[in-house]
């Protein structure tokens, strides 16, 4: 009878069978082979490709294309003949500013459609309608946004904007110029907040040390705790719900002797005039009411299964003093990512830049001499290039025409992004895969040892690590590419919503919306079977979709203890976000305001231009930190409930069968059910 009053939950036969009594598992299983060796393969091949691309795309392509400005006939400013000349003037940057000559600028080496010679515009006698100061930046002269850019003075008494008169035109570029010159310069704004850096970056790594260290103690400390702060914040919630019907109680109250109704208001962006509607506090106080009651009966029901949440959080608090290797590996997992992203921009600037700019001979002016001397496509080169070479045409010039798109490789360079896309979200998902498998094979491993800590294995994290790469990799590579393919669609379906949403009509938007939507929803339930799959692959070996399977159906046959256990956990790790980020960010708040003093050191918050600059990096950064640490433990807690619910269904606490659960949940277990240990 005790082994039945233990299972909280009816196994439904629809989510399988139970897991069975084995008497040699004792944890990760040691002697396993490799799993998913078909998409190991492929992805083995897909790295190769990936890396022929990037050989291919460095061999090709020129990066001056971006690093360099050019001219109008394609020629790099500050390198052969213009050595001297390392600035590009655009004769009309307004011609740059749009969004499609953006992205053009963007694939094209920051190159804008506008004049950008000064013989084409001698030639052509033109004039610009106005000019402003410029700045150089990164070889490109940018309109300047101080002194007297936007100067009235500056244009013509004749110039009109488009739909403005004169007067108005002139009264127009007044504002602008008042906006600008009483506004900050970018460059030196830059230059400021540089300098703050450099003043206050010690006392930056300082802040951040001190958020690592927060996290750290908060995680650990959660051992003793936990019970402490997930009743005072289940209280606090509660408490929340009470105050806002207490609340919407008296401001329905007040409201006795209005006659507003939302039938004299009808409909109107003004919120507040709903407000003052008595029936809005009353639809507001009936569904507060209704919320609080199912808070209410769910604390009085679930309350047993409320203590096994946090006493899996504790125990996986144990298990990080136990393992504290497990809290520097997110380090292993930025470094890798950080590889992924580097070479997957390397490759597209390479890529970007591999057609070789195609030179021709052109008259600028056919009608001075005789030009029929030159012949029809005829190439040059602008560096060796003469015009006494054609004494008839006085005009001719060596002009760039386009990028060579000649060649197998050149005509393919779209196909080649799209592939060096595909392959980077598949590497970055696979390495996030493998620090799911390598965390929740180390916690597998505390979790199956029968006498802690005697029992856990040494350096349990890099063996587990070492059992992910040499067994596990197609496994892992294909829960990857699963999510690979639903990311491709999410961002295919983005592409054409902008690409058409000019076109679209109420019924198209509604139907992309949803499928937006789905897609959504379907990377997120992938992203949640994925990780339980990992963790079913670290402790079992099996192959991905076996994993999967067992993951999914031990899931389903205790649905309610999974809903429970998530709620609290991300409740609680929420909290501890906000701690660490905001206890940190107040106290650089305080200290780089300098309303916190700091005797014996020699830093002076008032030589700082911007003392929100640093706050800011320090908030971001301890949000960096904290995240990472609280992923580690995030993965610890889903491990170990895993590892528990199997624990549950494989034995029932007798000598023959005994629990793996720590003396705290097994004290929760005997006392909800009052059943004999020896079952």
């Amino acid at each position: 009878m005790g082994r039945k009053k233990q299972e909280e939950e009816q196994n439904n036969p629809e989510y399988g069978e139970p897991a069975q009594f084995d008497p040699t598992f004792t944890g990760p299983i040691h002697n396993r082979s490799c799993t998913d060796i078909i998409c190991c393969v492929l992805f083995m091949v897909v790295i190769a490709g990936y890396m022929v691309v990037g050989i291919l795309a460095w061999l090709y392509g020129d990066p001056r294309h971006v690093l360099y400005p050019r001219n109008s006939t394609g020629m790099f400013c500050g390198i052969g003949q213009n050595k001297d000349k390392p600035n590009v003037m655009y004769f009309d940057i307004i011609k740059c500013a749009t969004a499609t000559n953006i992205m053009a600028a963007a694939l094209q080496g920051l190159q804008c459609p506008t004049t950008q010679s000064a013989m084409d515009i001698v030639n052509k006698e033109l004039c610009p309608l106005f000019y402003m100061p410029t700045t150089s930046v990164l070889g490109r002269c940018l309109p300047s946004l101080g002194g007297n850019a936007y100067n009235p003075s500056n244009f013509p008494t004749n110039f009109t904007l488009h739909g403005l008169d004169v007067n108005e035109t002139l009264a127009a570029i007044r504002n602008v110029h008042s906006d600008v010159t009483n506004s900050f310069n970018i460059k030196d704004v830059g230059l400021r907040i540089f300098e703050d850096f450099a003043k206050s970056w010690q006392w930056i790594v300082a802040g951040l040390v001190i958020a690592m260290v927060v996290s750290v103690l908060f995680l650990l400390l959660l051992r003793f705790t936990a019970p402490v702060l997930v009743w005072v914040l289940i209280i606090g919630v509660l408490a929340v719900g009470a105050f806002g019907i207490w609340y919407c109680y008296n401001e329905y109250m007040s409201l006795v002797s209005s006659s507003l109704t939302f039938s004299n208001v009808g409909f109107t962006s003004n919120v507040q005039v709903y407000l003052q509607v008595r029936d809005t506090w009353l639809a507001f106080l009936i569904i507060l009411c209704v919320v609080e009651a199912i808070l209410l009966l769910a604390l009085i029901f679930l309350r047993t299964r409320i203590l096994i949440a946090i006493a899996l959080i504790q125990e996986t608090s144990k298990a990080l003093g136990h393992m504290m290797s497990t809290l520097i590996y997110p380090i292993v997992t930025f470094v890798l990512l950080l590889v992924c992203v580097s070479y997957w921009g390397i490759t597209a600037l390479y890529l970007a830049t591999s057609g070789a700019p195609v030179y021709k001979v052109v008259a600028m002016n056919t009608s001075q001499g005789d030009c029929s001397v030159i012949q029809v496509n005829e190439t040059c080169d602008p560096e060796t290039f003469n015009s006494t070479q054609y004494p008839t045409c006085p005009s001719a010039r060596c002009v760039f025409i386009n990028y060579n798109e000649e060649g197998l490789f050149q005509r393919n360079l779209f196909n080649l992004q799209i592939y060096n896309v595909v392959a980077f979200l598949w590497c970055v998902n696979f390495v996030i895969a493998l620090g799911h498998c390598t965390l929740a094979g180390a916690f597998g491993s505390y979790y199956w040892a029968f006498s802690k800590p005697a029992d856990i294995p040494t350096f349990p994290l890099i063996q587990s690590f070492m059992r992910a790469l040499r067994y596990h990799v197609g496994s892992l590579a294909f829960g990857a590419l699963i999510l690979t393919l639903v990311q491709i669609v999410r961002i295919f379906l983005e592409y054409l919503d902008h690409k058409f949403k000019e076109a679209q009509n109420p019924c198209t938007r509604f139907i992309m919306c949803c499928l937006k939507c789905c897609f959504w929803c379907l990377e997120k339930f992938i992203k949640f079977i994925n990780r339980n799959a990992y963790i079913m692959i670290a402790i079992y070996g099996k192959n991905f979709c076996v994993s999967a399977k067992n993951a999914f159906s031990l899931l389903m046959r205790n649905i309610i203890r999974v809903v429970v256990l998530d709620k609290v956990t991300d409740l609680l790790l929420f909290f501890g976000k906000l701690l660490v980020v905001g206890g940190v960010g107040v106290l650089a708040f305080f200290f780089f305001s300098g309303r916190i003093q700091t005797p014996g050191t020699t830093f002076e918050t008032a030589a700082l231009n911007y003392y929100w600059m640093p706050i800011i990096t320090v908030v971001f950064g301890a949000y960096l930190i904290a995240h990472g640490f609280f992923s580690v433990y995030n993965m610890g807690v889903d491990t170990l409930f895993l590892c528990f619910l199997e624990d549950l269904e494989r034995n029932d606490g007798s000598p023959q069968k005994p629990y793996f659960m720590s003396k705290n949940l097994m004290k929760i277990l005997n006392k909800k059910n009052k059943a004999p240990k020896t079952g």
